[in-house]
């Protein structure tokens, strides 16, 4: 099933971008969700490349509903199915991606609800995996660790006196060192 606009062409020939063709499950709903599916990627998803990731992860979501699991239709999709889906994507792939596929998954139906093509969105209930992230992350220091940092620079010397305002200002007001470094006397 092709969706169109009320003049004829089709919707894809009249969008800039490229939006993906209608998963099985989409199509046997009807044009009311097919349009709503072409409108999620082309109005509400604007960076291509989560579009493309999102388009990847609704495919094979609802491939899987439609030979896997048996789903007959898209308004039967219920909670276990997302939950079982997110679990074997566990098992696969890393728990940014299946984060990343379950986000998807709750923005396309969180779509589909507000167009009244689906009562409630399944994905809604569902948890991701736990996913902690440990590198990277700036570690804040305690008012004991800040004193000790303060009281070991050397401030016998234009640089370390230098060097312990500028640490102390960042440490005491959260600033980065590219904010501090462009503050002027006024801002502190």
């Amino acid at each position: 099933m092709q969706a169109s606009n009320s003049g004829g062409r089709q919707v894809n020939e009249l969008l800039p971008i490229t939006v993906p063709a209608l998963p099985a499950l989409v199509a046997a709903a009807g044009e009311r969700a097919s349009m709503r599916f072409l409108e999620f990627f082309a109005a509400n998803v604007r960076n291509p490349h989560t579009r493309r990731a999102y388009a990847r992860a609704a495919d094979e979501f609802l491939a899987w509903c439609s030979s896997s699991a048996g789903v007959p239709s898209i308004s039967a999709v219920q909670p276990v199915h997302v939950a079982t889906w997110i679990e074997a994507g566990t098992r696969e792939l890393a728990v940014s991606s299946v984060k990343q596929r379950l986000a998807a998954i709750r923005h396309l139906f969180d779509w589909f609800v507000t167009g009244q093509v689906v009562p409630i969105n399944p994905a809604a209930s569902v948890r991701g995996p736990r996913h902690v992230v440990t590198s990277g992350q700036t570690p804040v220091l305690d008012s004991a660790e800040a004193r000790a940092l303060l009281d070991s620079i050397n401030t016998a010397s234009v640089v370390g006196l230098r060097d312990r305002a500028l640490i102390g200002l960042m440490v005491y007001s959260f600033a980065r060192i590219g904010a501090a470094l462009g503050m002027t006397v006024e801002d502190v």
